[in-house]
């Protein structure tokens, strides 16, 4: 299954999306590049130390220069900002979380890409992702890996 498919199908389960905003606003998580060792993990595609290090340089450029600023931009816009029209603030800001929605896609498929075929055992979700997160910038904390991991799997 693509990464992508694999993606929006496990944000659809209870409580995904909730551990994913708390990993990625409390704990400066990058949701995709957490995403993508689960999903590599579960495909049976070992990312090995050097592929994670470049997905989570390539995750961060991308954060820095385009999801960030989207995400950011998505969510000042959320509140009314007098004397601009709402109808039409609301209709920006939908924009924005458009554009915010296609740079968190190609994110992902360019990680997929960097993604070996599979071949490799299932691994262990919450170690996958324990592993990425240290690679990343600030290890996140276990338990919530490990609640991630159980409800993805």
């Amino acid at each position: 299954m693509s990464f992508w498919d694999w993606a929006v199908e496990v944000h659809g389960r209870e409580g995904v999306d909730a551990l994913l905003i708390e990993l990625q606003d409390a704990h400066d998580q990058c949701v995709a590049y957490l995403l993508w060792a689960a999903w590599a993990a579960a495909e049976g595609r070992e990312l090995e130390p050097v592929l994670l290090l470049q997905g989570a340089a390539l995750a961060d450029h991308w954060e820095e220069a385009a999801t960030g600023p989207l995400r950011h931009a998505r969510r000042a816009l959320k509140a009314p900002a007098p004397p601009v029209d709402d109808e039409a603030r609301l209709a920006l800001r939908e924009q924005v979380r458009k554009a915010e929605f296609a740079a968190e896609r190609l994110l992902m498929e360019t990680l997929e890409a960097l993604a070996p075929e599979p071949g490799a055992d299932v691994s262990d979700l919450g170690e996958a992702l324990g592993i990425a997160t240290r690679t990343w910038r600030e290890p996140a904390p276990d338990e919530l890996l490990h609640d991630l991991a159980g409800r993805i799997a």
